[in-house]
């Protein structure tokens, strides 16, 4: 698989992000005003588009925030997931980000947890959907 950093929302990514957050979750307000600012990886099986995410510079120096992580289902449970988070968390590190942030759903946490991040302050909701802010340090 290989990742390709964008500096605008490629089609790719709105797929993928409305196909898994939007069609399967029933969110409504996946894009906003954060995609204009942000850098966007998309995640590659060959030429198959299969995972997306955004990040983008944080209030402090050397914090990033990365989110709106998606995987496509059929590539779920298969190491995409991991492969896209460590491939944003590069991208990151090569603009000289030092600690990554994520606004994770509840029940992706365990997921972050294993790739090395912590949960910190009290659980909120994105539009009825419980999640946590969590971090690693690079």
């Amino acid at each position: 698989m290989e990742a390709k950093v964008f500096s605008s929302l490629p089609s790719e990514a709105a797929k993928i992000r409305r196909a898994v957050f939007i069609e399967e979750q029933g969110f409504k307000e996946e894009f906003d005003e954060t995609d204009s600012r942000a850098r966007h990886l998309v995640l590659y099986d060959g030429e198959k588009p299969v995972g997306a995410c955004r990040f983008f510079a944080g209030d402090t120096v050397g914090d990033y925030i990365i989110g709106r992580l998606a995987v496509i289902k059929d590539y779920r449970g298969r190491g995409a997931g991991a492969r896209l988070l460590g491939e944003a968390e590069s991208a990151v590190r090569r603009e000289g980000g030092k600690r990554v942030l994520l606004h994770a759903q509840i029940s992706a946490k365990g997921f972050y947890e294993k790739q090395g991040y912590s949960a910190f302050g009290e659980a909120d909701s994105e539009e009825g959907c419980p999640h946590i802010w969590m971090c690693r340090r690079l």
